[in-house]
């Protein structure tokens, strides 16, 4: 009998794993229709009263995605008055829901890289994750990928769907 070879390892296939990107996300949220009046009024003196006195602390070391789930106007400046309490505390202040937060997140973190790493290379983006990685997310990485890969795969090694390959010259 021969020995096992493991020809996924001895292959010139690199993964990139998007679930790593995420590593250190911790997302919390703050709706501000519970510093409302009747979760649809915003009164400015109550208002700031509310934000000097939230325990600020509760964000530290986390991203802040700030949002209104009414149908409340709020104005420009009360969001402005939130980063203000946040930015000492939260890594980070963005508007939206935890889902768009997380995306811009994935892409910021993407914009970091260095994708010249993978010139030439065989790329698998990595399916199979803990996490449910929006197809958004999938599409920015392609792109980061395409100028530089030979071949750009979707799945897991074993199992993998072919997306692009470099034209032969």
């Amino acid at each position: 009998m021969g020995e096992i070879v493991n020809k996924v390892k001895q292959s010139k296939l690199e993964t990139v794993d998007l679930e790593k990107f995420a590593e250190g996300m911790t997302i919390k949220e703050l709706d501000l229709k519970d510093f409302l009046l009747h979760e649809m009024i915003l009164k400015e003196k109550e208002f700031r009263e509310n934000m000097k006195n939230l325990d600020w602390s509760q964000f530290d070391g986390t991203y802040l995605t700030v949002y209104c789930s009414t149908d409340a106007i709020i104005p420009k400046w009360a969001y402005m008055l939130v980063v203000q309490h946040a930015e000492n505390h939260a890594r980070n202040v963005f508007f939206g829901s935890k889902d768009e937060a997380l995306r811009q997140l994935f892409k910021e973190k993407m914009d970091m890289v260095d994708w010249q790493q993978y010139d030439g290379r065989f790329v698998l983006l990595k399916g199979c994750s803990k996490m449910n990685i929006p197809a958004d997310v999938y599409m920015y990485a392609t792109k980061k990928l395409l100028p530089h890969v030979q071949k750009l795969m979707y799945g897991e090694a074993c199992s993998n769907v072919p997306v692009y390959k470099k034209p032969r010259k």
